[in-house]
């Protein structure tokens, strides 16, 4: 059986959950803009690999072959 007292909470519950939710958004814009702001400023490799990052998947990928670390 629910206490009806728990009912008349929910639209302000909803309101704070959403409130979070749009801070959390927010907060998520900000790290990435500031991650790609950091990458810009990064000087460009020199004699890397060329192509996507051989190490995006947890191992070391080279011409198709996979090595763990």
């Amino acid at each position: 059986m629910r206490h009806l007292g728990c009912m008349s909470n929910a639209p302000d519950r909803q309101a704070r959950i959403e409130d979070a939710a749009k801070r959390a958004l927010a907060e998520a814009k900000a790290r990435r803009a500031e991650y790609d702001r950091r990458a810009n400023e990064r000087p460009a490799e020199l004699g890397g690999p060329k192509g996507e990052e051989p190490t995006r998947y947890g191992d070391w990928e080279k011409d198709g072959v996979a090595s763990d670390f």
